[in-house]
């Protein structure tokens, strides 16, 4: 299902623009011609991005996004202020007021689609994370922090190879209180970013030896360093590769010359959002640590899911979103602990769930429902896309031998896999959806194992 756009805008051929832009990339797009009407549709509707105009009439695009991220059930929305204003001083206030980012008219094809995608990719993280936490405070084991989130501070990595121009960054940064490390190249600034405690990379667009956009890529791949902050900095002409940089996860961007109260200010954005993502981080984790995931495994257990499942179907069910099961379990698992002992099967059990999670998205929940029977539940994922995913799995699972010991003993397993989505007019309860996930998963198991059925296959 696509995602929903709010644009704001008092100028009609504005809307209309704007609107035949997105919808031409599938988007839902809904409207409004003035800031009143902007917040009445945003507390109605809860799009999931909104594109606001700055100048108009009566509430302007300020006083609308700062109403926005003051108020709890709207402030997780992002932002992207559209104007006509290219002062610096705008920019700041606009930043500072928590708009995500701006787009400045006549709008670039290149740079709205490419900073949709970006933003809407990172609230999706955001919003998993967010509705996980709050499962998770239910069971009340763990009094979550609540203190204010500052942005002050920070440790910032700085890969800019003009030496002039890091220098300067680097004095600035500091005198705003900032720690600067700079890397001399690419495989310096992952060595460091890698084994460091950064809260941000910035990385130059124009480096004389190497890509940023490699040092981007390779950042989000790695799973120590793949929630962490990436601001690119560019020259105004290279819209195209900094597009491109945002489809591989970068977060924000500056365009030189860098004036000093704009790094300040995407500085202080960058930073409240990766300590608000930090903090959710650290408030579920410290719940589910508890009670909600199996030790063994490190997947989610039974107890989790009966919390979680229903708020995604609530979720799913509200907005017509795509939500789909995984059901597996692993081929002649008994016979494992028959042959080899239980030791063994605990190694498998791990070693298979491992890939498993690490093959996934940050959105995606494994839950292990007992003994090597596993679920996986996919927000926003149709039954097409689950089914390539489980097939992916299963290659995954039945390639690579499991190795028990060190010396040598390889035992090749496989896994079986039914695949189910949400019939949003049939599905009334939560349940409904596992119970024909597992339906598929016993056809797999019935007609050869190691393979996936889905639930429309006979």
């Amino acid at each position: 299902m696509s995602a929903r756009i709010l644009i704001v805008d008092d100028t009609p051929l504005n809307l209309k623009l704007l609107t035949a832009k997105l919808a031409k990339d599938y988007y839902l797009v809904s409207t409004a011609a003035s800031g009143p009407e902007a917040l009445e549709a945003v507390r109605r509707d809860m799009p999931d991005l909104i594109l606001l105009d700055i100048m108009m009439p009566e509430m302007d695009g300020f006083e609308v996004c700062t109403l926005l991220k003051k108020d709890p059930a709207t402030q997780h929305i992002p932002v992207v202020m559209v104007t006509a204003l290219n002062d610096v001083k705008d920019r700041v206030r606009g930043l500072e007021c928590g708009a995500d980012d701006f787009l400045s008219k006549p709008i670039n094809d290149i740079a709205l689609m490419s900073r949709v995608r970006s933003l809407l990719r990172l609230k999706m993280i955001m919003d998993e994370w967010r509705l996980r936490e709050a499962t998770a405070s239910q069971f009340a084991l763990y009094a979550p922090q609540s203190e204010p989130i500052t942005d002050q501070g920070g440790d910032i990595l700085l890969l800019e190879d003009s030496d002039y121009d890091a220098s300067t960054l680097e004095k600035q940064m500091i005198a705003d209180g900032r720690k600067v490390t700079r890397a001399k190249d690419i495989e310096d600034a992952l060595e460091k970013a890698s084994h460091g405690t950064f809260d941000m990379v910035m990385v130059s667009l124009e480096l004389n030896n190497g890509d940023g956009l490699y040092l981007c890529a390779q950042l989000r791949a790695q799973e120590t360093t793949r929630a962490l902050p990436v601001l690119l900095m560019a020259n105004e002409g290279a819209i195209e590769k900094i597009g491109r940089g945002l489809d591989l996860g970068a977060n924000d961007y500056l365009l030189r010359p860098i004036e000093k109260e704009e790094l300040f200010a995407r500085l202080r954005t960058q930073l409240r959002q990766k300590r608000h993502h930090d903090r959710l981080h650290k408030n579920y984790e410290q719940n589910l640590t508890l009670a909600l995931v199996d030790p063994l495994t490190g997947a989610y257990n039974r107890r989790y899911l009966d919390m979680h499942l229903p708020m995604l179907f609530s979720r799913s069910q509200t907005t017509k979103r795509p939500l789909s099961v995984l059901s597996f379990d692993l081929d002649h698992f008994k016979n494992v602990n028959d042959t080899k002992g239980h030791k063994a099967g605990d190694t498998v059990l791990k070693e298979v769930i491992n890939r498993v999670i690490v093959s996934l998205r940050p959105s995606d929940l494994v839950v292990r429902m007992g003994g090597e029977e596993f679920a996986v539940i996919m927000p926003e994922t149709e039954l097409k896309t689950a089914m390539n995913v489980a097939e992916r799995l299963r290659e995954d699972i039945a390639d690579t031998p499991v190795a028990l010991d060190e010396n040598g003993d390889n035992l090749p397993v496989s896994a079986s896999f039914g695949v189910a989505t949400l019939n949003h007019t049939e599905d009334k309860t939560p349940t409904s959806i596992l119970d024909r996930a597992d339906a598929a998963l016993y056809r797999a198991k019935e007609t050869g194992r190691n393979k996936v059925v889905s639930e429309d296959q006979g």
